[in-house]
């Protein structure tokens, strides 16, 4: 049966979710030289940067050293999930979760206001998912 999962997880990510799975596509060639592992059916690339990335079928997390990359992973994997349900609405959820990320403004508001990032719909919705599809922990920060 998890074989059959995957295969799904797959095929409806190179489908329907096709457009940002293109895109992670070349972020995973951009980094092809960086290491790489399945998780659930999407391919997780290791990478030297704090924070996570998902692009349909690929995730880029931190390294094992780096304090919630576990969680991290999670929560990309959640938007994964985002991009099966969503496909090419899924860069509007890119669109907001770019800004909320990484705009100035959005940053000093959280720290200002000690909003965890995960506040943001989009954000929490992929923790949500990702803890619900791998129960696991996800990142909630």
């Amino acid at each position: 049966m998890q074989v059959l999962k995957r295969v799904i997880f797959v095929l409806i990510n190179c489908t329907w979710g096709i457009g940002a799975t293109l895109v992670g596509l070349v972020f995973f060639f951009i980094n092809i030289k960086k290491p790489h592992r399945s998780y659930r059916g999407a391919v997780d690339t290791r990478w030297n940067k704090r924070a996570g990335l998902s692009l349909g079928l690929f995730i880029f997390t931190p390294e094992e050293n780096v304090d919630c990359s576990g969680p991290i992973r999670v929560h990309e994997y959640g938007h994964c999930i985002q991009n099966m349900v969503l496909g090419p609405l899924m860069l509007l959820v890119g669109v907001v979760s770019v800004f909320w990320g990484n705009l100035p403004y959005f940053a000093r508001l959280r720290r200002s206001r000690n909003i965890p990032y995960t506040k943001c719909f989009v954000e929490s919705w992929a923790s949500r998912w990702g803890e619900k599809v791998t129960k696991e922990p996800a990142i909630w920060d």
